[in-house]
């Protein structure tokens, strides 16, 4: 018996690259397909997460932001077009990834979740990736995959900068978010205000695309209790490992 409802031949075809590749094979390409992402932010992030993740076939994509598309969002926003100013970022997300695969259920959530929006909408899915801007949205996702058992990837980039790790509480041995960055806190600093390289939030978008099909296909070996980091202007990259906190507030009651 298979765990899952055998690919179709459009399928097979489709995404004969992934699994061409012995660690996907048709198993694997069945858990991306049958899978439930929640993408927080359709931003500089999440444009080229959401692009890779419907083009994978994922199965269904819940985006959620509230903001709509700017002029100033269109050098690094890519899901987005010149037409697309004006529109709410969810439906012109979704409007795009219906025209790159139309297999792919998109769900559009029109507005900023707080925590308990982020624990309705993570319900029922496979796995949260999150590329918004700011701490505490990423704090409210760390608790909210904690609670419900969910693998979280997390991004961010700005400047000439990025970086980019996974959470999977899943895993006893895995650090939490706050583990991570115990008291970060939002401040002035922002793409409007200090700019950011386009093709680096692509870089770092592309890097948890990667990370999150690695764990909905159960392959490799993610970032979990790394942090990988990298420089653009020197196109340095670096990995740092970071371990549990047995204090921290929001993973401590976890097993160890």
């Amino acid at each position: 018996m298979t765990p899952f409802p055998d690919l179709t031949d459009d399928e097979l075809l489709r995404y004969s690259r992934h699994i061409l590749l012995p660690q996907v094979d048709i198993a694997g390409q069945q858990r991306i397909r049958n899978a439930s992402v929640l993408v927080v932010g359709a931003g500089g992030l999440g444009s080229p997460i959401l692009l890779y993740l419907a083009a994978a076939g994922v199965g269904e994509l819940r985006i959620a932001d509230g903001d709509t598309v700017d002029a100033t969002n269109l050098q690094r926003q890519i899901v987005h077009t010149t037409d697309s100013v004006g529109q709410a970022k969810t439906s012109s997300a979704a409007a795009t990834l219906k025209r790159l695969n139309p297999d792919c259920q998109v769900v559009e959530i029109d507005r900023a979740l707080d925590q308990d929006g982020l624990h309705r909408w993570a319900q029922g899915c496979d796995l949260v990736v999150i590329g918004t801007d700011s701490f505490a949205s990423r704090y409210d996702a760390n608790v909210v995959c904690i609670e419900l058992g969910l693998p979280l990837v997390s991004g961010a980039a700005l400047g000439m900068s990025g970086q980019a790790t996974s959470i999977d509480v899943r895993r006893d041995d895995s650090p939490c978010f706050r583990c991570l960055y115990p008291d970060g806190e939002d401040g002035e600093v922002s793409c409007a205000t200090s700019g950011v390289l386009g093709p680096l939030v692509g870089m770092i978008g592309a890097i948890q695309a990667t990370e999150a099909l690695k764990i909905l296909a159960g392959i490799g070996e993610p970032l979990v209790g790394q942090l990988l980091t990298v420089d653009a202007l020197d196109m340095s990259v670096h990995r740092f490992q970071f371990k549990r906190n047995p204090t921290c507030p929001d993973c401590a009651h976890r097993p160890t």
